[in-house]
């Protein structure tokens, strides 16, 4: 009886040794699975990050070319408005010379929208007191 239990002990600690194995096996397959399956939801991520990736630097080369545009614009207009303002100097100065040889003390001309508001606006509130020629732009 005691080499009956011995090869009977022999053999559950076999059977335990296969399954043991085979379990690691199994454990070692589901392992494998989900790193292939993290490593394609990264691969995935990566696509997906390349692509807003171009989408962005898309976006940014039409900003970029659309700031460039905008700032040519405003250096016209900066010189439009610089051009207008000194005309308007001029005709005040021309206002003035006119009143004085005519003797009007005190001329004060409003700026209105039919003769000064050359911007679209009311930006042209205060008045141009032809008295004092040094309060052109």
């Amino acid at each position: 009886m005691c080499c009956g239990d011995g090869l009977n002990l022999q053999a559950q600690m076999e059977r335990k040794r296969k399954r043991r194995k085979e379990s690691n096996r199994d454990s070692a397959r589901r392992s494998r699975m989900r790193k292939q399956q993290h490593l394609d939801e990264l691969s995935s991520q990566v696509d997906q990050l390349r692509n807003q990736k171009q989408q962005l630097s898309m976006a940014m080369s039409l900003t970029t070319q659309n700031l460039v545009a905008v700032q040519a614009q405003n250096s016209v207009m900066q010189t439009q408005k610089t051009e207008l303002e000194s005309r308007l100097c001029a005709l005040a100065e021309i206002l003035m010379s006119m009143s004085s040889s005519t003797n009007t003390s005190a001329t004060t001309v409003q700026a209105t929208s039919s003769a000064c508001d050359v911007f679209g606006g009311s930006s042209w509130s205060q008045p141009i007191d032809l008295l004092y020629p040094h309060q052109c732009f």
